[in-house]
């Protein structure tokens, strides 16, 4: 086989790969995205109530000598 014929099939059989399979579309990327997003704001959220509830909690400091 010469080196021009090796060299043809090659760049054939790597153009028919590109060609091939492009992968999924954006949108479903794009949706999956968007989920994630709202269950991290939620659990940030949810974090925070807990924080801000637990912290409401904590008695005042009260002056032990009484005055």
């Amino acid at each position: 086989m010469s080196v021009l014929t090796y060299l043809h099939v090659a760049l054939r059989a790597r153009l028919a790969e590109l060609r091939g399979d492009r992968g999924d579309s954006p949108v479903p990327t794009a949706v999956i995205i968007f989920g994630l997003v709202a269950v991290a704001m939620a659990v940030t959220a949810a974090a925070l109530g807990a924080a801000n509830d637990w912290m409401d909690n904590i008695p005042k400091h009260q002056d032990p000598s009484g005055g």
